[in-house]
Protein backbone atom coordinates (compact mmCIF):
# COMPACT_ATOMS: atom_id res chain seq x y z
CA UNK A 1 0.00 0.00 0.00
CA UNK A 2 1.24 3.53 -0.85
CA UNK A 3 -1.17 5.73 1.17
CA UNK A 4 1.35 6.77 3.84
CA UNK A 5 4.36 7.35 1.61
CA UNK A 6 5.84 10.75 0.78
CA UNK A 7 5.19 12.14 -2.73
CA UNK A 8 8.86 11.87 -3.73
CA UNK A 9 8.84 8.18 -2.82
CA UNK A 10 5.81 7.61 -5.00
CA UNK A 11 7.53 9.45 -7.84
CA UNK A 12 10.64 7.27 -7.53
CA UNK A 13 8.55 4.12 -7.55
CA UNK A 14 6.64 5.23 -10.64
CA UNK A 15 9.87 6.23 -12.39
CA UNK A 16 11.48 2.87 -11.59
CA UNK A 17 8.40 0.99 -12.81
CA UNK A 18 8.42 2.94 -16.07
CA UNK A 19 12.09 2.12 -16.67
CA UNK A 20 11.46 -1.54 -15.86
CA UNK A 21 8.56 -1.83 -18.31
CA UNK A 22 10.47 0.01 -21.03
CA UNK A 23 13.45 -2.33 -20.72
CA UNK A 24 11.37 -5.50 -21.09
CA UNK A 25 10.25 -7.15 -24.30
CA UNK A 26 6.70 -6.19 -25.30
CA UNK A 27 5.80 -9.88 -25.19
CA UNK A 28 6.82 -10.28 -21.55
CA UNK A 29 4.52 -9.18 -18.74
CA UNK A 30 6.34 -7.26 -16.05
CA UNK A 31 6.35 -9.14 -12.72
CA UNK A 32 4.49 -7.84 -9.71
CA UNK A 33 6.58 -6.00 -7.14
CA UNK A 34 6.68 -5.28 -3.45
CA UNK A 35 8.41 -2.31 -1.86
CA UNK A 36 11.11 -2.50 0.76
CA UNK A 37 13.44 -0.01 2.42
CA UNK A 38 16.97 0.35 1.10
CA UNK A 39 18.60 3.23 2.91
CA UNK A 40 16.19 6.15 2.85
CA UNK A 41 14.54 5.15 -0.46
CA UNK A 42 11.96 2.41 -0.85
CA UNK A 43 12.81 0.28 -3.87
CA UNK A 44 10.72 -2.57 -5.29
CA UNK A 45 11.70 -6.25 -5.09
CA UNK A 46 10.86 -8.32 -8.15
CA UNK A 47 8.86 -11.41 -7.28
CA UNK A 48 10.39 -14.50 -8.86
CA UNK A 49 8.44 -17.56 -9.99
CA UNK A 50 8.95 -19.22 -6.59
CA UNK A 51 8.12 -16.16 -4.48
CA UNK A 52 5.23 -17.93 -2.72
CA UNK A 53 7.12 -21.10 -1.83
CA UNK A 54 10.20 -19.10 -0.80
CA UNK A 55 7.98 -17.12 1.59
CA UNK A 56 6.58 -20.34 3.06
CA UNK A 57 10.14 -21.67 3.42
CA UNK A 58 11.12 -18.53 5.33
CA UNK A 59 8.09 -18.81 7.61
CA UNK A 60 8.81 -22.46 8.43
CA UNK A 61 12.48 -21.65 9.04
CA UNK A 62 11.50 -18.89 11.44
CA UNK A 63 9.28 -21.32 13.36
CA UNK A 64 12.20 -23.75 13.70
CA UNK A 65 14.43 -20.96 14.96
CA UNK A 66 11.82 -20.09 17.58
CA UNK A 67 11.89 -23.68 18.79
CA UNK A 68 15.70 -23.58 18.98
CA UNK A 69 15.51 -20.42 21.09
CA UNK A 70 13.35 -22.04 23.78
CA UNK A 71 15.07 -22.11 27.16
CA UNK A 72 13.01 -24.24 29.46
CA UNK A 73 13.90 -27.37 31.44
CA UNK A 74 12.60 -30.76 30.45
CA UNK A 75 9.54 -31.81 32.45
CA UNK A 76 10.10 -35.24 34.05
CA UNK A 77 8.15 -37.40 36.50
CA UNK A 78 9.04 -40.50 38.45
CA UNK A 79 7.56 -43.95 37.75
CA UNK A 80 4.31 -43.02 39.51
CA UNK A 81 3.75 -40.17 37.10
CA UNK A 82 2.91 -37.88 40.02
CA UNK A 83 6.15 -36.68 41.61
CA UNK A 84 8.13 -34.25 39.47
CA UNK A 85 11.85 -34.82 38.99
CA UNK A 86 13.80 -31.62 39.80
CA UNK A 87 15.10 -29.95 36.63
CA UNK A 88 16.56 -26.60 35.69
CA UNK A 89 17.63 -24.89 32.47
CA UNK A 90 21.31 -23.87 32.39
CA UNK A 91 22.47 -22.67 28.98
CA UNK A 92 25.85 -24.03 27.93
CA UNK A 93 28.20 -22.07 25.69
CA UNK A 94 29.38 -25.22 23.85
CA UNK A 95 26.98 -26.19 21.08
CA UNK A 96 26.42 -25.80 17.36
CA UNK A 97 24.36 -26.87 14.38
CA UNK A 98 23.95 -30.54 13.55
CA UNK A 99 25.55 -31.47 10.22
CA UNK A 100 25.07 -34.24 7.69
CA UNK A 101 27.26 -37.33 7.74
CA UNK A 102 25.84 -39.03 4.61
CA UNK A 103 24.92 -38.10 1.05
CA UNK A 104 22.10 -40.02 -0.60
CA UNK A 105 21.88 -39.88 -4.40
CA UNK A 106 18.54 -40.29 -6.17
CA UNK A 107 17.06 -39.97 -9.62
CA UNK A 108 13.83 -38.04 -9.87
CA UNK A 109 11.84 -40.60 -11.92
CA UNK A 110 10.04 -37.64 -13.48
CA UNK A 111 9.97 -36.07 -16.93
CA UNK A 112 11.69 -32.75 -16.25
CA UNK A 113 13.42 -30.71 -13.59
CA UNK A 114 10.47 -28.30 -13.66
CA UNK A 115 8.12 -31.15 -12.75
CA UNK A 116 10.38 -32.16 -9.87
CA UNK A 117 10.59 -28.60 -8.53
CA UNK A 118 6.80 -28.40 -8.69
CA UNK A 119 6.55 -31.68 -6.76
CA UNK A 120 8.96 -30.44 -4.11
CA UNK A 121 7.13 -27.14 -3.67
CA UNK A 122 3.69 -28.66 -3.07
CA UNK A 123 2.87 -29.26 0.60
CA UNK A 124 0.65 -32.25 -0.08
CA UNK A 125 3.49 -34.34 -1.58
CA UNK A 126 5.56 -34.18 1.64
CA UNK A 127 8.75 -34.96 -0.33
CA UNK A 128 11.84 -32.87 -0.93
CA UNK A 129 15.61 -32.92 -1.35
CA UNK A 130 18.43 -30.58 -0.50
CA UNK A 131 19.58 -30.35 -4.11
CA UNK A 132 18.21 -31.06 -7.60
CA UNK A 133 20.59 -31.31 -10.56
CA UNK A 134 19.11 -30.58 -13.98
CA UNK A 135 20.12 -32.16 -17.28
CA UNK A 136 21.87 -28.93 -18.26
CA UNK A 137 23.93 -29.01 -15.08
CA UNK A 138 22.04 -26.32 -13.21
CA UNK A 139 21.86 -27.01 -9.47
CA UNK A 140 18.76 -26.05 -7.50
CA UNK A 141 19.38 -25.72 -3.75
CA UNK A 142 16.01 -26.33 -2.08
CA UNK A 143 16.70 -27.01 1.62
CA UNK A 144 19.39 -25.51 3.84
CA UNK A 145 22.08 -28.14 4.44
CA UNK A 146 21.56 -27.97 8.21
CA UNK A 147 17.84 -28.71 7.92
CA UNK A 148 16.15 -32.05 7.44
CA UNK A 149 14.58 -32.79 4.05
CA UNK A 150 12.13 -35.59 3.29
CA UNK A 151 14.10 -37.60 0.75
CA UNK A 152 15.16 -41.00 2.14
CA UNK A 153 12.04 -42.43 3.77
CA UNK A 154 11.93 -45.87 5.34
CA UNK A 155 15.08 -47.96 5.15
CA UNK A 156 18.26 -49.02 6.90
CA UNK A 157 21.99 -48.59 6.34
CA UNK A 158 24.17 -50.11 9.03
CA UNK A 159 22.53 -48.97 12.25
CA UNK A 160 20.97 -45.86 10.68
CA UNK A 161 17.19 -46.00 10.23
CA UNK A 162 16.41 -42.26 10.22
CA UNK A 163 18.56 -41.23 7.30
CA UNK A 164 16.71 -37.95 6.78
CA UNK A 165 18.12 -36.67 10.06
CA UNK A 166 21.77 -37.27 9.18
CA UNK A 167 22.05 -36.96 5.41
CA UNK A 168 21.87 -34.64 2.43
CA UNK A 169 19.61 -35.70 -0.42
CA UNK A 170 20.58 -35.04 -4.04
CA UNK A 171 18.02 -35.65 -6.80
CA UNK A 172 19.28 -35.93 -10.39
CA UNK A 173 16.84 -35.11 -13.18
CA UNK A 174 16.49 -38.53 -14.80
CA UNK A 175 13.46 -40.74 -15.50
CA UNK A 176 15.33 -43.94 -14.62
CA UNK A 177 15.67 -45.25 -18.18
CA UNK A 178 18.05 -42.75 -19.77
CA UNK A 179 21.77 -42.03 -19.48
CA UNK A 180 22.82 -39.24 -17.15
CA UNK A 181 24.09 -36.21 -19.04
CA UNK A 182 27.68 -35.05 -18.95
CA UNK A 183 26.79 -31.56 -17.65
CA UNK A 184 24.79 -32.90 -14.71
CA UNK A 185 27.50 -35.39 -13.73
CA UNK A 186 30.12 -32.62 -13.86
CA UNK A 187 27.89 -30.44 -11.66
CA UNK A 188 27.26 -33.38 -9.34
CA UNK A 189 31.00 -33.96 -8.89
CA UNK A 190 31.49 -30.28 -8.10
CA UNK A 191 28.65 -30.38 -5.59
CA UNK A 192 29.92 -33.55 -3.92
CA UNK A 193 33.41 -32.07 -3.69
CA UNK A 194 31.98 -29.04 -1.88
CA UNK A 195 29.83 -31.11 0.49
CA UNK A 196 32.59 -33.56 1.36
CA UNK A 197 34.99 -30.74 2.18
CA UNK A 198 32.47 -28.60 4.06
CA UNK A 199 31.00 -31.34 6.25
CA UNK A 200 33.93 -33.80 6.33
CA UNK A 201 31.75 -36.62 5.00
CA UNK A 202 33.56 -39.99 4.97
CA UNK A 203 34.25 -41.59 1.59
CA UNK A 204 32.10 -44.62 2.46
CA UNK A 205 29.06 -42.46 3.20
CA UNK A 206 28.15 -41.54 -0.38
CA UNK A 207 25.44 -44.05 -1.26
CA UNK A 208 22.37 -44.46 -3.43
CA UNK A 209 18.74 -44.47 -2.42
CA UNK A 210 18.44 -48.19 -3.18
CA UNK A 211 21.40 -48.95 -0.93
CA UNK A 212 19.39 -47.54 1.97
CA UNK A 213 15.85 -48.52 0.90
CA UNK A 214 16.50 -51.93 -0.66
CA UNK A 215 12.86 -53.04 -0.69
CA UNK A 216 11.32 -49.84 -2.05
CA UNK A 217 13.62 -47.92 -4.35
CA UNK A 218 15.72 -48.67 -7.49
CA UNK A 219 17.52 -45.33 -7.81
CA UNK A 220 19.90 -44.03 -8.94
CA UNK A 221 19.86 -47.23 -11.01
CA UNK A 222 22.33 -49.33 -13.03
CA UNK A 223 23.13 -46.47 -15.45
CA UNK A 224 24.53 -44.26 -12.72
CA UNK A 225 28.36 -43.82 -12.98
CA UNK A 226 29.35 -45.12 -9.57
CA UNK A 227 32.87 -45.95 -10.75
CA UNK A 228 33.46 -42.34 -11.80
CA UNK A 229 32.30 -41.13 -8.40
CA UNK A 230 34.53 -43.61 -6.60
CA UNK A 231 37.49 -42.46 -8.72
CA UNK A 232 36.87 -38.97 -7.30
CA UNK A 233 36.59 -40.16 -3.69
CA UNK A 234 32.82 -40.49 -3.34
CA UNK A 235 32.19 -44.08 -2.26
CA UNK A 236 34.32 -47.15 -2.78
CA UNK A 237 34.71 -49.49 -5.73
CA UNK A 238 36.34 -52.83 -6.41
CA UNK A 239 39.98 -52.68 -7.49
CA UNK A 240 40.80 -53.51 -11.11
CA UNK A 241 42.65 -56.64 -9.95
CA UNK A 242 40.07 -58.55 -7.94
CA UNK A 243 41.33 -60.89 -5.23
CA UNK A 244 39.36 -64.16 -5.37
CA UNK A 245 36.99 -64.74 -2.49
CA UNK A 246 37.94 -67.64 -0.20
CA UNK A 247 35.89 -70.82 -0.37
CA UNK A 248 34.32 -70.16 3.02
CA UNK A 249 33.50 -66.50 2.26
CA UNK A 250 30.46 -65.36 4.28
CA UNK A 251 28.84 -63.02 1.76
CA UNK A 252 25.85 -62.25 3.98
CA UNK A 253 28.10 -60.89 6.72
CA UNK A 254 30.11 -58.97 4.14
CA UNK A 255 26.96 -57.27 2.84
CA UNK A 256 25.95 -56.39 6.39
CA UNK A 257 29.38 -54.94 7.20
CA UNK A 258 29.18 -52.69 4.13
CA UNK A 259 25.85 -51.40 5.43
CA UNK A 260 23.11 -53.37 3.68
CA UNK A 261 20.01 -54.56 5.49
CA UNK A 262 20.37 -58.33 5.11
CA UNK A 263 16.99 -59.15 6.66
CA UNK A 264 15.88 -59.38 3.02
CA UNK A 265 18.96 -61.02 1.54
CA UNK A 266 17.75 -61.10 -2.06
CA UNK A 267 16.95 -57.38 -2.01
CA UNK A 268 20.34 -56.66 -0.44
CA UNK A 269 22.12 -58.63 -3.17
CA UNK A 270 20.22 -56.80 -5.92
CA UNK A 271 21.03 -53.41 -4.37
CA UNK A 272 24.70 -54.35 -4.03
CA UNK A 273 24.95 -55.49 -7.65
CA UNK A 274 23.26 -52.35 -8.98
CA UNK A 275 25.84 -50.25 -7.18
CA UNK A 276 29.06 -52.26 -7.44
CA UNK A 277 28.60 -54.65 -10.39
CA UNK A 278 25.91 -53.08 -12.60
CA UNK A 279 25.82 -55.98 -15.08
CA UNK A 280 22.51 -57.47 -13.99
CA UNK A 281 19.90 -57.14 -11.29
CA UNK A 282 19.33 -60.74 -10.30
CA UNK A 283 19.49 -61.89 -6.66
CA UNK A 284 22.23 -64.39 -7.54
CA UNK A 285 25.92 -63.93 -6.82
CA UNK A 286 28.18 -65.31 -9.54
CA UNK A 287 31.81 -66.19 -8.76
CA UNK A 288 32.81 -62.78 -10.15
CA UNK A 289 30.16 -61.05 -8.01
CA UNK A 290 31.51 -62.81 -4.94
CA UNK A 291 35.03 -61.69 -5.79
CA UNK A 292 33.86 -58.09 -6.20
CA UNK A 293 31.97 -58.24 -2.90
CA UNK A 294 35.01 -59.70 -1.14
CA UNK A 295 37.18 -56.92 -2.55
CA UNK A 296 34.71 -54.14 -1.70
CA UNK A 297 33.70 -55.07 1.83
CA UNK A 298 37.32 -54.94 3.03
CA UNK A 299 37.32 -51.21 2.28
CA UNK A 300 34.45 -50.50 4.69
Amino acid sequence: MLTNRKPQHIFLLLLFAAILVASCSPKVTAPKTDATKQGSVKLPIVKGPYFTTDSIYTTKTDSLLNIARLQQPVMLFDSTGIIAVPSEWVGTVNFGMRKANYVIIHYTAQDSVQQTIKTFTMARTQVSAHYVVGKDGKVFHMVNDYLRSNHAGVGKWGSVTDMNSCSLGIEIDNNGFEPFTEPQIKSLLALLTQLKKTYNIPTANFIGHQDFAIRRKPDPGPLFPWKLLADHGFGYRSDMIVVPAPDNFDYKTALRLIGYDTSDLNAAIIAFKRHFVQDDSTPLLSPLDLNVLYNVYQKY
